[in-house]
C-alpha cells in the first residue's frame, strides 16, 4: 500500500471483530449482502466523500488479503494501509493509530468508524469532519429516546430511579479526533491502564482521560450489524426506496 503525503482527514475503519453473536462462519464484516461484504458498504461511504482523503482498515488477522483483494474488486482506491487488528477493539484502534504516525501530520483529523455500520450518512461525515475542524473532537451522537432506569443493586430485577433522557445522548461511530492529541492519549492510555478494557471505545477513554468531547450529527440509520435481526435491517434500508424511509 502506498503512502499518503499532506493528508487531512484519514478514516480509521474498525474491522477486527469476529462476529460470533451473527452466528455465521465467516466474520460479520465479510458477511457478502446482495452480493457485497458488509465492510465494502462501509468503505463505499468513505470512497464516495470528497472531503476523506485517505482509508486505513484495521483488521482481523488472516483476512488482510482479502480486504485487499476486496478494495481492488470495488474501486476503493483511498485504502492505503491494511493493519493486523489487536485482541480488543481498543488494541486495534491503537494499532491504526500507531500505525499513521510517520504518514500524517498531528494537526490531521482521524476519524474511526466501525467496519460493521455500512450506512454513514454522508451529511453525518460531513459534520463530524466540521465540529472536529472547530473544536478538535467531534462524536456522532443522537438525542435517546426511551426511559432509562439504574438497576438496583439489592435487587437487580428491580429499579427504584431512572435518568432523565434529557441529560442523555447515544454516541456512535464516526467519531474524529486531532491526530497529534489522540495519539498521544492512546500511548497514555495503554501506559496507565486506563479506559482499555471492557467496552471502552476512544470516546470513553477520551472522556475518562478527562477530556471534553463536542456532539455531531448523528443518524438512526446508522444502525450496527452485530445480530441476525440487524443484518435484515439492513437489507431492508439498502432495498427500500429513499422516499419511503424517514430520515
Amino acid at each position: 500500500m502506498d503512502q499518503v503525503k499532506s493528508i487531512k482527514n484519514v478514516a480509521i475503519v474498525v474491522a477486527g471483530g469476529s462476529g460470533t453473536r451473527m452466528g455465521q462462519d465467516i466474520p460479520k464484516q465479510f458477511i457478502s449482502v446482495f452480493d457485497k461484504p458488509v465492510l465494502i458498504y462501509t468503505l463505499e461511504s468513505f470512497q464516495r466523500h470528497p472531503d476523506i482523503d485517505a482509508i486505513e482498515v484495521v483488521c482481523i488477522e488472516g483476512w488482510e488479503t482479502m480486504v485487499e483483494a476486496y478494495a481492488k474488486q470495488f474501486n476503493i482506491d483511498k485504502l492505503k494501509w491494511i493493519v493486523r487488528g489487536g485482541s480488543s477493539v481498543q488494541e486495534s484502534i491503537r494499532n491504526g493509530v500507531e500505525h499513521l504516525v510517520d504518514k500524517i501530520s498531528e494537526k490531521d483529523n482521524v476519524i474511526i468508524h466501525d467496519g460493521i455500520r455500512p450506512l454513514i450518512d454522508a451529511d453525518v461525515l460531513t459534520d463530524v469532519i466540521a465540529v472536529c475542524n472547530k473544536y478538535g473532537n467531534a462524536v456522532t451522537s443522537l438525542p435517546y429516546n426511551e426511559q432509562i432506569f439504574v438497576i438496583n443493586q439489592e435487587n437487580t430485577s428491580t429499579t427504584k430511579q431512572y435518568v432523565p433522557r434529557e441529560q442523555l445522548r447515544r454516541v456512535s461511530t464516526p467519531q474524529a479526533y486531532r491526530y497529534g492529541k489522540l495519539c498521544a492519549a492512546y500511548r497514555k492510555a495503554f501506559d496507565e491502564h486506563i479506559g482499555i478494557y471492557g467496552s471502552s471505545y476512544t470516546n470513553t477513554m477520551m472522556v475518562d482521560l478527562g477530556e471534553t468531547l463536542h456532539f455531531a450529527k448523528g443518524s438512526d440509520k446508522n444502525i450496527k450489524l452485530t445480530t441476525k435481526g440487524d443484518l435484515e435491517l439492513f437489507k431492508a434500508y439498502i432495498t427500500a426506496d429513499e422516499d419511503t424511509w424517514l430520515k
